[in-house]
């Protein structure tokens, strides 16, 4: 057979006559050529079936009245049927260029669609539930019925395994009707049948309920607008049914059967931890966001912490790998038994070993990145307990945190930031000790000026950025709990003092930067107290509101620069001697300082003060700040 022959094009047809029109034709020849709008195949008639028949085509030429052309309602550029209709704001014309009977199709198959998505939307009926469920009852009862008599030939039960796969899938529209569906799941038993399926020994049916699960307690299955309460309610009544039945559990001990080489294994694994997306939740974070409680005893009755500590570990990144690090940092916000479980597991460890890879290199991608950040914030979480304090300087924390800070990498923000969080409170004296003693207060120093720039030194008007709020944090935390008169207090005074006092003009200027951006957020701030007073009145929630407002606005900055400009006075007279001058071209001094740290003093809370690591009671911040204000006073006032 000849390939060409089938695809070979035929010939036009000899001998065709061309209408030719003049080279330079009048308008009134123009208006009187019109091609026949209605030109078209000719149909083709039973007999003529023949392979090599031809298309023909009409066309005619008409004489048209130029008044009836003009006047003719139905032309338009392209038959466009709409072209006179659809207009601008403007009155220019547009049309949508399509013909009528184009039109005509589309609205079919418009009208088509609306019925399907209108039948897909239908809500089931109860009798219409009780039947999935009853199919469900049966494929399982059939399916344990076969696997007992046959367990040693999967030939015999493999038909009833594919029936209880279509009825666990048949389950999932029940997600459109919870009102009705999920108090009968539990009513009818039927979820303890669900739940008992994670044991199975097949693996797909295993996935098959995990996903089930996951669509059952996704937020988006509270379709049913007009009733909202009835239809937390009904989630509630689940979750509950789910707990009820050591699902947590179960979904926990799966983490470990489910082979994430493969491709449904790796989907189950997501549908269990997925969490915090915009398109999905994960089974975890839907049953936390439902009850908080949840985390608490998920960490303590299950494995969970063992599995993500292990699996952060692994050396390949993949999305489950990053999801595994995003539920461990929302393990750890804000439950203290999560963190002592965190520190027992040996977490601290783990998390430090993981980071150290990124001292020398970046994140591969955004995913990574998002994986590194997670880790990093779970550290944070974890350091404001005594204990775990202790694991991160027992495990060198802080000799890894000071090597990332000198390298240029990404980590090295998100080091300062846990360097931060562990040198704060009285718990952290050891490990400021520690930290001056690995050579930190040089790194940190060349962190705090930054590179020099071309431009002037005083051009610090933009915010300050989120290192500068931690790395004067760092410095905060170094002059509260070091000892006076400590060697390593005097290392972090002499730093100030050297290079003609540079750090502390660099300190001066941070506090320029701040105090112009919290002038603006006060004029900001007074013409939202006009409104409130003109309206319900200053409340003392709304106080506190505005004073959120100015933290945020650069009052937390100026509070922390003028707490340090305060202990390195009083530390050092040539400092406090520079300190007045350099405020004295600012047209300030030191009663501007002695007023921030008023404010500061009239917001802390008044606490005993924090536990050291001898779980004595040290001195309280608000009592620091009041030794402070007297000093500064009596200074003021000698000079």
């Amino acid at each position: 057979m000849d390939i060409d022959k089938l695809f070979k094009v035929p010939k036009l047809p000899p001998g065709g006559v061309k209408r030719k029109l003049p080279d330079n034709p009048t308008p009134e020849m123009l208006k009187k050529l019109k091609m026949d709008t209605n030109a078209t195949f000719t149909s083709r008639s039973p007999e003529s079936t023949n392979a090599h028949a031809k298309p023909s085509f009409k066309a005619s030429v008409e004489d048209v009245d130029e008044d009836e052309d003009e006047n003719d309602a139905n032309f338009a550029p392209g038959g466009d049927a709409d072209y006179f209709q659809e207009e601008d704001d403007e009155g220019r014309f547009f049309g949508g260029g399509l013909t009528s009977e184009q039109k005509e199709i589309l609205n079919i198959f418009d009208k088509a669609e609306g019925n399907i998505l209108e039948d897909e939307a239908q809500t089931l009926t109860i009798a219409q539930i009780r039947k999935l469920l009853l199919t469900f009852e049966r494929a399982v009862n059939k399916n344990q019925d076969q696997r007992s008599k046959y367990p040693d030939d999967p030939t015999r039960f493999i038909d009833s395994e594919a029936d209880l796969d279509s009825a666990i899938k048949g389950l999932l529209p029940l997600s459109q009707s919870p009102t009705l569906a999920y108090p009968e799941l539990v009513r009818s038993g039927t979820v303890a049948l669900l739940v008992g399926l994670l044991t199975h020994e097949n693996m797909d049916i295993v996935i098959d309920v995990v996903e089930l699960i996951y669509e059952l307690t996704d937020e988006d299955a509270e379709v049913e607008y007009e009733e909202v309460e009835k239809s937390e309610e009904a989630m509630k009544t689940l979750v509950d049914g789910l707990i009820e039945n050591s699902t947590l559990e179960l979904l926990v001990d799966n983490l470990a059967r489910l082979n994430e080489s493969e491709e449904a294994d790796r989907q189950g694994v997501f549908h269990i931890l997925a969490i915090d997306r915009p398109w999905s939740l994960g089974i975890f974070e839907n049953f936390i966001a439902l009850n908080p409680g949840l985390s608490s005893s998920l960490v303590s009755k299950t494995t969970v912490m063992d599995w993500l500590l292990n699996r952060i570990q692994q050396k390949s990144h993949d999305e489950n790998r990053g999801y595994a690090a995003e539920l461990l940092s929302i393990f750890l916000q804000d439950k203290v038994d999560n963190k002592l479980v965190f520190g027992e597991k040996n977490g601290v460890e783990v998390l430090l070993k993981v980071l150290s890879q990124y001292r020398r290199r970046n994140p591969v991608d955004s995913e990574e990145t998002e994986f590194m950040e997670n880790l990093f914030d779970s550290l944070c979480s974890a350091l404001s307990e005594i204990t775990i304090k202790k694991l991160f300087l027992d495990a060198e924390g802080p000799d890894l945190m000071i090597l990332m800070m000198k390298e240029k990498m990404e980590s090295k923000s998100r080091s300062i930031k846990v360097l931060d969080y562990a040198l704060s409170g009285a718990a952290g004296a050891a490990l400021c000790e520690t930290f001056v003693e690995a050579l930190g207060l040089k790194t940190l120093f060349i962190a705090l000026m930054g590179k020099p720039g071309k431009r002037q030194k005083g051009a610090v008007d933009l915010p300050d950025s989120e290192d500068i709020g931690h790395i004067l944090g760092i410095i905060s935390s170094l002059l509260t709990n070091l000892p006076s008169e400590s060697q390593s207090r005097i290392r972090v005074i002499v730093k100030f003092v050297e290079a003609d006092y540079e750090k502390v003009d660099k300190l001066l200027d941070i506090r320029d930067a701040a105090r112009k951006r919290l002038s603006t957020t006060d004029a900001e701030i007074q013409k939202d107290k006009q409104a409130k007073e003109r309206e319900d009145g200053l409340t003392p929630d709304v106080e506190d509101g505005f004073y959120l407002r100015r933290l945020d606005g650069g009052l937390f900055t100026l509070q922390t620069v003028d707490y340090i400009l305060a202990w390195i006075m009083m530390e050092d007279d040539g400092i406090r001697q520079h300190c007045i001058r350099m405020l004295g071209r600012r047209n300030e001094g030191m009663k501007d300082i002695l007023q921030t740290l008023q404010v500061y003093y009239e917001h802390v809370d008044d606490d005993e003060g924090d536990k050291g690591a001898d779980s004595e009671p040290t001195m309280s911040q608000k009592d620091i700040l009041q030794g402070l204000i007297a000093a500064l006073d009596g200074v003021a006032t000698q000079s």
